[in-house]
């Protein structure tokens, strides 16, 4: 089940290194868990059917200019309706400072106002992005996580199956490691996942008789990455010869996971069998079929044409 996610305030400001103008006791574990900010104005006019108070609220150059237009008693009156809903918290754009009537109610509800210097649109454009990534749904699987050629390749399969030791082939081939052991999943979107690694593991690696390595001092930083989205996910298994594989792969499989479907490859290895060159050729064809070219069915297709033709000359032959 996905874990409800939520981060406090503080890290929200540190992110966007955002200036506290005013903040009540304990402003820095204030939950933030919507992705969506909200330009409030409608509601400094008094329009509030609709209204989500969790949403940040942001104050841009068209809500400054509309509440310099109002005298104090009209603005006072409009955010005493407005800090009355229990916002999480307001932010100024622009480097603007508060109205005094916002400094007075901001500190009647306790509700903590800061300040930016970013443009309204860039700000909001930024923090949507990096809250729904913070604050997507996510899971924790057991599983290396390696970008192949730009692929998300999530590379599940039993302990001790070899999934550690084929990254460290991948990454001395030239592809980056993201996460070891312990792989964390958002849905980001409703159709894109982004696999990362818990920050305590995070560039470091289990190799069993070796114990753990740190990659990214190894290999150098371009061996790792902190995060990429998953579009493959390969299940590694031991061989079984009285197992039916797939051998002509027409047919795309998928695993789901947090409701998304993603591609999936069963491989099956034994000694002698090189399973990072597979899964780069694995990698590649994913790209080749997410891009409308299948190569299997091609091939299938050329198969069926072939016995098309010899057989309509075996029926000319005939005649």
């Amino acid at each position: 089940m996905a874990e409800v996610r939520s981060i406090p305030l503080k890290k929200l400001i540190e992110a966007f290194d955002l200036k506290v103008a005013y903040a009540p006791e304990g402003y820095e574990k204030i939950p933030v868990t919507s992705s969506n900010l909200n330009r409030p104005g409608l509601q400094l006019m008094g329009f509030y059917d609709h209204f989500v108070k969790d949403r940040l609220q942001v104050i841009g150059m068209a809500e400054n200019t509309y509440l310099d237009t109002l005298g104090s008693t009209f603005r006072k009156r409009a955010f005493k309706m407005f800090f009355a809903q229990g916002n999480t918290a307001l932010i100024y754009c622009r480097g603007s400072e508060p109205h005094p009537e916002c400094y007075d109610m901001a500190q009647r509800f306790k509700t903590p106002v800061l300040i930016s210097e970013s443009q309204t649109a860039n700000m909001i454009s930024s923090m949507v992005t990096y809250l729904s990534t913070q604050l997507a749904p996510m899971i924790t699987r057991h599983g290396v996580l390696v970008d192949i050629y730009g692929e998300g390749v999530l590379i599940i399969g039993e302990s001790g199956v070899g999934k550690s030791e084929t990254a460290v082939e991948l990454i001395k081939r030239g592809h980056r490691l993201i996460a070891d052991d312990a792989v964390e999943i958002r849905r980001v979107t409703e159709t894109r996942l982004v696999g990362s690694a818990p920050e305590l593991i995070r560039h470091y690696m289990e190799l069993r008789g070796i114990g753990v390595v740190d990659v990214r001092r190894l290999f150098g930083t371009g061996a790792v990455m902190d995060m990429c989205p998953i579009t493959m996910v390969a299940n590694v298994v031991p061989w079984d010869d009285n197992a039916d594989y797939d051998r002509m792969g027409t047919q795309t499989l998928y695993t789901t996971i947090l409701e998304v479907k993603v591609p999936a490859v069963t491989i099956p290895v034994k000694p002698g069998r090189n399973l990072a060159v597979i899964l780069e050729v694995a990698a590649m064809s994913n790209r080749d079929k997410s891009m409308g070219y299948n190569a299997a069915q091609e091939f299938s297709d050329q198969i069926d044409r072939h016995f098309a033709q010899v057989l309509s000359e075996q029926e000319n032959g005939h005649q």
